[in-house]
């Protein structure tokens, strides 16, 4: 059974959530967005995981702003 049927986030990684993002609206606008140095100095996938897997309160805006455009990005 399945423990989360309501999360939108339930099944997807948080390497999926960053690299859908940064693929739709790049480093640049990533980093207007959300003002976070992972995204705006020096920027890199693998940077921005270790971050956000340190740092909830970030991480918790990237996956709001992943639901928030979650239509955009499946196209």
């Amino acid at each position: 059974m399945d423990n989360q049927p309501y999360n939108p986030l339930h099944g997807i990684t948080l390497k999926a959530i960053v690299t859908d993002l940064e693929a739709y609206f790049g480093f640049e606008a990533l980093g207007k967005e959300i003002k976070i140095k992972c995204f705006t100095d020096n920027p890199s996938i693998n940077s921005s995981l270790k971050f956000l897997r340190k740092t909830p309160w970030a991480r918790e805006k990237v996956e709001q702003l992943y639901i928030k455009n979650k239509h955009k990005l499946s196209q």
